[in-house]
């Protein structure tokens, strides 16, 4: 009984001087690596409630409005692009690790045998929608007016030599598409969430070069906060690195 009231009296303990910090994140990876340094932060009096969603939109409009702290599923090109277009100021707090976008297909194995007119899908926001394109010129299937325009559009294809049919769609529904397309450009973490194995199903992906780093987004009155600084070097740690590494098998990189 007495190792059951201090058990208890442990808990209140926590809950009186803990510190809730509530972070909005997309299912897998992100939520999955809040939820491992869960117990760390714990530890060291943050209480972290991770809130899922499934859209490239809410996370950082909640953020903004203050009913979240922070969120973690972007990288900054998609992040400066928002605060353009919505006026907001969010701010990255830390970098943590890389998602290769790569090109997808049900229907054939090697890129060289996408046929003419086939019809492609990429991501209909301006920074992954543009990553898309690169990757595709990269690959020899287009040519761009300027190859180095991360935020190129349709509009900004030179040379398509095989007429492909390209449509944008939110990225979070690309992956449900896939057997209707000849070819889908997918974020990695909704190609996790859809059983796709990046580094064996894509047939072109992201190089290790990618500047597209997913961070941990906050606002500029709360960046600089003791928990916020915890949850940064929580997800900064080694024990983080090895979780990266070890169960995501290179479909997701750690940035540190």
């Amino acid at each position: 009984m007495k190792k059951l009231i201090a058990a208890f009296a442990a808990v209140a303990a926590f809950s009186a001087h803990a510190e809730t910090l509530t972070v909005a994140a997309t299912p897998v990876p992100h939520a999955e690596i809040l939820e491992f340094v869960k117990p760390a932060l714990a530890k060291e009096g943050v209480d972290l409630k991770v809130k899922v969603f499934t859209d490239y939109i809410q996370p950082n409009v909640q953020v903004a409005e203050k009913r979240l702290d922070a969120n973690f599923f972007q990288h900054q090109p998609y992040l400066d692009e928002f605060n353009k277009a919505k006026g907001t100021n969010l701010v990255a707090v830390t970098g943590v690790h890389l998602e290769p976008l790569g090109a997808y297909s049900s229907k054939i194995k090697d890129l060289k045998d996408l046929p003419s007119g086939a019809n492609v899908v990429i991501p209909n926001d301006a920074t992954n929608g543009g990553r898309a394109l690169l990757l595709l010129a990269k690959a020899g299937v287009i040519t761009l007016k300027d190859p180095t325009n991360i935020l190129s559009t349709v509009k900004d294809i030179a040379t398509n030599p095989k007429d492909l049919k390209i449509r944008e769609l939110e990225a979070a529904t690309i992956p449900r598409v896939l057997t209707q397309v000849d070819l889908a450009l997918i974020n990695t973490n909704y190609a996790l969430e859809a059983k796709l194995d990046p580094s064996k199903d894509a047939l072109v992906i992201e190089g290790n070069d990618s500047p597209y780093v997913n961070i941990l987004v906050s606002r500029p009155d709360n960046k600089d906060s003791d928990a916020m600084q915890k949850l940064a070097a929580a997800l900064h740690s080694p024990e983080v690195k090895k979780f990266i590494t070890e169960k995501y098998k290179g479909a997701v990189l750690p940035a540190f």
